[in-house]
């Protein structure tokens, strides 16, 4: 970094396809995972239109770590093909890490990205009011849509809301309780950030909370004077406080100031200014415009998805725990979905070989990422008996554009989406998971 100052480059955001649907009781949009997607896979999809360039370092966190000991971070850093001298690091445990991985990307400049998966007891408000997903936020020193104006924090201990390691839902301490602790706090974060910058409010002001008091009451602690928010998806652990700057990015002109204010175990804030790249740098999809594309799915499929009702599944063999040894040497297959063109001939192959099969070269190969492509299907099967969390299982045969020909799963399958000809581009989901293993690979889904 030659010393400029650091500011914000870029960001992005990713809401799964699906919603619970009205069988579940819910009032309004509650998003939903797939049974494939994870804070993984998820942070992949959010951060991937970001990392043009590498960024100096890459922070991950989350609520709902698909791992312990191991860093997840890495399966992240893997998918947007990082090079290894890119640092990757997890910040897990509480929502409160995103800003400490959004104050470690300003030291320097990097790419924070936060994701969860949110779950709640059946019928409970954690269920009702949640939300899963993930969005990123790009540090650098130059082409900047925003620049940073001050950030500050507060930190209290608090037993607000909290949950047992061992346990997938968590707890809370009664509404009032948690209002009364984080209203001051984050009134003073606000009065300290705006002081600094010598501005009396901010144009757009963003309040997030897992204390759905502080949410409910936003706009009357700190008011901003075109907007006023919050988390566009209910209480989404991790990922709120980037996700509610994301839906303002998405609309705020040029000049105008944004205020993000995260309370949880204290408060932390974060005061922007927009330049006037934002209008021409924004996020491919709104957040407005993934919100409402959502499709329902039924309730029992939705708890059977996150281990809340144990369903009969198809009866074939279920699949063995993936190894290490050759996990490592398909990495840049895997992770990357690295193939291989041919120099002397030019084909393509999905997966990588050392022989092309036009023109027989030996070890006459270049590189070739096929992840950001798009492909049509050239034919497809819809098995019903094939082991799955949620059958059907669809695969389809994949010509690619510029060349090379694979066998993919279909992400979030609908056989009446599924035709010859159907185009498809690619997502980053997990296969399925033996042993505590994970087995994260590229699907494809239907434009």
């Amino acid at each position: 970094m030659s010393g400029a100052a650091i500011g914000l480059v870029g960001y992005g955001a990713y809401l799964p396809s699906y919603r619970l649907g009205s069988d579940s009781g819910v009032r309004g949009t509650r998003v939903v995972a797939s049974f494939d997607e994870d804070a993984t896979t998820m942070a992949v999809e959010a951060a991937r239109e970001l990392v043009r360039t590498a960024p100096g370092s890459l922070w991950w966190a989350s609520t709902s770590p698909p791992y312990l000991d191991k860093t997840n971070a890495a399966a992240v850093h893997a998918a947007l093909r990082l090079p290894s001298a890119v640092p990757a690091a997890d910040l897990v445990g509480s929502a409160r890490s995103t800003f400490a991985g959004v104050r470690a990307a300003l030291a320097s400049g990097g790419l924070v990205v936060a994701a969860d998966v949110r779950i709640g007891k059946p019928g409970s408000a954690d269920e009702k009011s949640g939300g899963d997903g993930a969005a990123a936020l790009l540090f650098g020193e130059s082409d900047l849509i925003a620049e940073v104006l001050g950030v500050a924090s507060e930190t209290l201990e608090v037993l607000d809301r909290w949950r047992d390691p061992q346990r997938t839902t968590g707890e809370q301490w009664e509404e009032r309780f948690g209002f009364e602790q984080y209203a001051d706090l984050v009134r003073a974060v606000a009065a300290r950030l705006l002081d600094e910058a010598g501005l009396a409010e901010a144009d757009h002001v963003v309040v997030t909370s897992g204390n759905s008091g502080i949410t409910k009451r936003a706009g009357a602690l700190v008011k901003g004077a075109l907007s006023s928010s919050g988390s566009p998806i209910g209480f989404s652990g991790s990922v709120d406080p980037l996700l509610g700057l994301a839906a303002v990015l998405d609309v705020a002109g040029p000049g105008e100031t944004v205020l993000v204010l995260s309370a949880v175990d204290g408060c932390d804030g974060l005061l922007l200014r927009t330049t006037d790249l934002l209008p021409t740098r924004r996020a491919g999809r709104t957040v407005a415009d993934q919100i409402a594309a959502g499709r329902a799915i039924p309730y029992p499929t939705y708890l059977s998805w996150r281990g809340l009702l144990d369903r009969e599944l198809p009866r074939r063999p279920e699949p063995d725990r993936p190894a290490g040894p050759p996990s490592a040497r398909a990495s840049a297959w895997k992770f990357g979905f690295g193939g291989t063109r041919c120099i002397e001939c030019g084909f393509v192959h999905v997966p990588p070989l050392r022989v092309c099969r036009s023109c027989s070269a030996v070890d006459a190969m270049e590189t070739v990422s096929l992840a950001d492509r798009t492909g049509t299907v050239a034919t497809f099967t819809i098995d019903r008996l094939a082991f799955s969390p949620s059958p059907p299982v669809i695969d389809v045969v994949v010509d690619f554009e510029g060349g090379g020909r694979t066998t993919l799963e279909v992400a979030d399958a609908d056989p009446d989406r599924v035709d010859v000809g159907s185009e498809v581009s690619l997502v980053f989901r997990r296969l399925f998971t033996a042993g505590a293993v994970h087995n994260y690979f590229w699907k494809a889904r239907v434009r």
